[in-house]
C-alpha cells in the first residue's frame, strides 16, 4: 500500500501573473497562502476615500509624508498584499520604493477597512496583523463601517497591540501623525 503526502501549496508573487486581467477579485499571498477577494464594495471604497483624505489633507498640511489608496505591498515573494490605505513620512519612502515605484517594505501607517464576511475579517484581524506586525508596521488600523468603529493596534515591544477602539464620537489621533486629529464619524 502506497502512502501519499500532501504539501500545502507555497504561492508566490511569480505565480500571480495567472490571475492577471482579473478585475473582478483581489489577489493577496500571505506565507504562501493565496486569499481571493471579490473587488471592495461601493461603500468599501467610500470609506478608503475618506480615510486618504483626512490622511492626504494633514500631510500636505504638515508636509511630513504621503498617503496613498491600495498600494500593493511586496515584502518577499510569499508577502504580498493590498492594503486599504497606507501612509509613509518621506524618510520612510524613500527606502521602501523599489526602482518601478513599488513599496516592498513597511510604511509607518496601514489601514484596512474591513468586507463583510467571516474570512475577511480574519484576514485582517489575524493574518494581516500578524504580517505587518512582523514586517515593521508602526500602526494599524482596523476600521468597521458596520459599527463605525477604528480598531487601532499599535507598535509595542516590536509587536502590534489594541491600543484603543473608536467609535463616531471619538477623536482618532497618533503619535506617528503629529498634530493629526479627526473625528472617527469622518470616515464614513
Amino acid at each position: 500500500m502506497h502512502s501519499t503526502t500532501t504539501h500545502p501549496i507555497r504561492w508566490t508573487t511569480a505565480d500571480l501573473a495567472i490571475f492577471e486581467g482579473d478585475r473582478a477579485n483581489r489577489y493577496e499571498i500571505i506565507d504562501g497562502e493565496l486569499f481571493v477577494t471579490r473587488a471592495p464594495d461601493w461603500k468599501h471604497q467610500a470609506v478608503c476615500i475618506n480615510i486618504g483624505t483626512v490622511l492626504k489633507l494633514w500631510s500636505d498640511q504638515s508636509g511630513l509624508g504621503q498617503a496613498a489608496i491600495n498600494p500593493g505591498i511586496v515584502f518577499s515573494e510569499l508577502d504580498a498584499v493590498i492594503p486599504d490605505v497606507v501612509w509613509a513620512s518621506h524618510e520612510r519612502l524613500e527606502q521602501l520604493l523599489d526602482q518601478a515605484g513599488h513599496l516592498t517594505a513597511a510604511p509607518e501607517l496601514v489601514v484596512e477597512v474591513l468586507s463583510p464576511g467571516k474570512t475577511n475579517e480574519q484576514r485582517d484581524r489575524e493574518a494581516k496583523l500578524k504580517l505587518y506586525s512582523v514586517r515593521g508596521v508602526l500602526e494599524y488600523w482596523i476600521v468597521n463601517a458596520q459599527s463605525q468603529s477604528v480598531e487601532v493596534y499599535r507598535r509595542e515591544n516590536a509587536v502590534l497591540k489594541l491600543a484603543a477602539t473608536l467609535y463616531a464620537q471619538d477623536e482618532l489621533t497618533s503619535p506617528i501623525l503629529p498634530g493629526f486629529s479627526c473625528l472617527v464619524s469622518q470616515l464614513f
